[in-house]
């Protein structure tokens, strides 16, 4: 549940060091924070730090330039790259860099734990939630391997029958103490799944303040990212506003829907065949694809989708936009929070 990353963002991870920096090699994570916004990308800031670590020698500066490079993958939605990286920092056996910002190496393997899952990747989740930080001694660390252990289960569900035992498992959590740094999570996770709006009333009293509150009020939306997509559900969760409205698919058939958006979004013309297509989502349930294109298109963004059968026998429902002659489309995509592909 990461949203789009700013240039302000990765200047406040940089805490403020603005001072006159001169040179594009650093030994220091803080200086290399100031050079890395100085980028007129992310991608580029990314880029940047990627080539730096390499050759910095001091293991704390290095640890820290990973956590921070890990931390723009994140918020990008390159969720495979975050985890190498935030792995990568957990391996080095150093404390944390001066002005930087404080995390443990077990906190750091729940980082990437975190964005496997997020990528779907629940074989590399379960490795690390598998590893030593499985005898962490803080109870937060163990609230969150209970917590993505139970995620990596809804992850590797087919039938919203095999949720179940998760579900139950999630909903006794929200009665143990212990399990309180997480429980705003947990009941997102058991609204989103099931569909059941007293997880959402519960959220919003007693976490009003939360990330989790604004995406049950419809203030946020989750991204849409393989877990919380691929999810199987046994209801549809409703936020108090927003634009998730599956009813407005239930008349036309799989086929019509798919062949008529085809229709108004393909060309008119040669040369609208001819643009350049972007990818959104790669969905195994029309149902999920159709809640993303209910979102894009509240947001003004004009998109459709297309089905694609696999080798393996599985058919896919594939979300796509077209590019516009400026070449603008792709990021005003990325600020508003959804991650894009080109595609043929």
């Amino acid at each position: 549940m990461k949203f789009s990353i700013t240039k302000k963002i990765i200047l406040c991870l940089s805490f403020a060091f603005f001072s006159s920096i001169g040179f594009a090699q650093t030994e220091k994570a803080k200086d290399a924070a100031v050079l890395a916004a100085a980028k007129e990308t992310a991608d580029e800031s990314i880029e940047y730090l990627r080539n730096l670590v390499q050759k910095m020698s001091i293991p704390a500066e290095r640890r820290a330039v990973y956590v921070l490079m890990g931390s723009i993958q994140e918020q990008m939605s390159y969720f495979s790259d975050a985890v190498a990286s935030y792995a990568a920092a957990a391996g080095i056996a150093a404390g944390d860099a001066e002005d930087m910002p404080k995390k443990t190496n077990e906190e750091l393997v729940i980082d990437a734990v975190r964005c496997a899952l997020s990528a779907g990747d629940y074989h590399t989740a379960d490795l690390y939630l598998n590893s030593a930080v499985r005898n962490s001694k803080s109870d937060v660390i163990q609230s969150y391997i209970k917590l993505y252990s139970q995620w990596s289960s809804l992850c590797k569900a087919e039938t919203p029958e095999e949720i179940q035992e998760p579900v139950a498992l999630l909903q006794a959590y929200t009665k143990v103490q212990s399990m309180s740094a997480v429980w705003p999570s947990i009941f997102l996770t058991l609204w989103y799944v099931t569909g059941d709006n007293s997880y959402a009333v519960t959220l919003s009293k007693k976490f009003p303040n939360s990330i989790e509150a604004a995406i049950v009020k419809g203030d946020v939306q989750i991204l849409p990212s393989p877990f919380w997509f691929f999810v199987p559900k046994s209801g549809e969760a409703e936020p108090e506003s927003g634009s998730y409205s599956p009813s407005a698919y239930e008349t036309p058939s799989s086929e019509t829907t798919v062949h008529t958006e085809e229709k108004s979004a393909g060309s008119t013309n040669e040369k609208n065949l001819k643009k350049t297509k972007l990818q959104l989502g790669l969905f195994r349930t029309e149902s999920n694809a159709k809640l993303l294109v209910d979102e894009l298109k509240a947001k003004g963004f004009s998109c459709y989708i297309t089905m694609e059968k696999r080798a393996s026998g599985t058919t896919y429902y594939i979300v796509l936009t077209e590019e516009n002659e400026n070449n603008t489309v792709a990021d005003e995509l990325r600020s508003a929070g959804y991650d894009c592909y080109v595609v043929d």
